[in-house]
């Protein structure tokens, strides 16, 4: 890679909990003084895992690092088996080149790794290694409203239970849902952090086609309607940087159609750069040379 990426990820959730929060009975993450709809990094992350694993079968060089029930230790003693080394307990190789090689097994195979970065210092130790991609909590346009729902389920799960519940006793439960949200997102690529995990041009493709058709396959009733809506990248002719990245995002501003009513679709929005709708400036699938070695991708 030879360019440095900055860009700006929007999606949105309609009827459903984008979120939850552990530590608050599974409610939406919100921003506690604003009211701003929060959802992690480790979240969005978590999907672009879910959907490099679909799309490639998780054979290398695709594999997925953290992932449901993944025992890291047999994982990490795969890159001590392929160069016929043996593992220290919580040590890394004596050697320096030896070192490297195991890291470097462990980026070459899991695109999550040489992606995102990974602390790999448990018991087999791999080292640790920055991710060339980073991207920060996204956070809702506009305060939301968490809605609770009652529910109830017609079935019982023992006779014992069958017996007791006459009528209309049935278990109870909630469920937590946003109206409508759309989120922002902020993400950022380094050019030399890539070169040192291998993180290539082909792997930066298949994260703009994660981003576009994530939400595509984590369907599920508890997240509802969710779809990603925006995807703008800035593409530096520089690989340290053409322009510091938040005075590109600055130019982007995300303005409500009409106040009178709350927001309850994407169409009730308008995504504007230096005040000009984005589509004025330049269309899906476009590009538009900014000067100063700086130019907008538009994906979505």
């Amino acid at each position: 890679m030879q360019n440095r990426y900055d860009f700006i990820y929007l999606f949105d959730v309609k009827d459903g909990n984008p979120n939850g929060d552990p530590d608050a009975g599974n409610l939406p993450r919100v921003d506690a003084e604003t009211g701003h709809g929060l959802v992690t990094d480790v979240c969005l992350k978590r999907k672009v895992r879910n959907f490099v694993g679909l799309a490639n079968g998780e054979q290398p060089p695709y594999e997925i690092y953290v992932k449901e029930k993944a025992v890291l230790n047999s994982q990490h003693g795969r890159a001590y088996k392929a160069f016929e080394l043996k593992p220290a307990s919580k040590k890394l190789p004596k050697k320096v080149e030896d070192a490297k090689r195991v890291t470097g097994f462990m980026c070459q195979n899991f695109f999550d790794i040489r992606t995102f970065g990974a602390v790999m210092t448990t018991e087999v130790n791999c080292g640790q290694v920055r991710g060339p991609v980073q991207m920060t909590f996204a956070r809702s346009v506009d305060p939301v409203v968490s809605a609770e729902h009652a529910i109830t389920r017609m079935a019982v799960t023992t006779e014992a239970e069958a017996e007791k519940q006459q009528g209309d006793n049935r278990t109870m439960g909630r469920k937590f849902t946003i109206p409508y949200g759309l989120y922002r997102a902020h993400g950022f690529i380094s050019a030399p952090l890539a070169e040192k995990t291998g993180f290539s041009e082909e792997d930066l493709e298949l994260l703009w086609r994660s981003l576009e058709q994530m939400f595509e396959h984590d369907r599920s009733a508890a997240r509802g309607q969710m779809s990603a809506r925006g995807l703008l990248i800035f593409r530096h002719d520089d690989r340290l940087g053409s322009a510091p990245a938040h005075t590109l995002f600055d130019r982007v501003s995300i303005k409500r159609v009409d106040t009178a009513e709350p927001a309850r679709a994407f169409d009730d929005y308008r995504v504007l750069f230096d005040g000009q709708s984005i589509g004025n400036l330049v269309e899906a699938g476009g590009e538009k040379d900014l000067g100063n070695g700086v130019t907008l991708l538009r994906r979505l």
